[in-house]
């Protein structure tokens, strides 16, 4: 939690994507895009480019950022800086380490927060 993390977004749209039900507590439509959430005054996503199909946008989390509770739809997601982090979600809370070059292709996520 001492890197900035960077990372590239790409989604697609299409019939088949779409934000699933969120956690319990709080229904899918309070569940905020991960566009539109801030930290500290700050978005830490930015689009880059968007229209009826793709969508994409470049987040930069510096250490100790949080990227608010927020949901995905599909997405692809390439790791231009990585680091070790920690996410909340419907399992729980974890550690994770994510590999700088790393490209995943991720399903909707109908919410989770991340912290660098």
């Amino acid at each position: 939690m001492h890197t900035t993390f960077k990372l590239v977004l790409a989604t697609v749209t299409g019939a088949s994507l779409s934000l699933l039900a969120a956690p319990s507590a709080v229904m899918a439509d309070d569940v905020p895009d991960a566009l539109s959430v801030e930290w500290q005054g700050k978005k830490p996503c930015e689009k880059l480019f968007e229209d009826a199909q793709v969508r994409i946008a470049r987040c930069t989390f510096p250490p100790g950022a949080v990227h608010a509770c927020h949901s995905h739809p599909s997405s692809l997601t390439y790791v231009l800086s990585g680091g070790k982090a920690q996410v909340q979600d419907e399992k729980g809370t974890r550690k994770v380490d994510i590999a700088t070059g790393a490209f995943v292709d991720a399903p909707p996520t109908p919410w989770h927060e991340f912290t660098n």
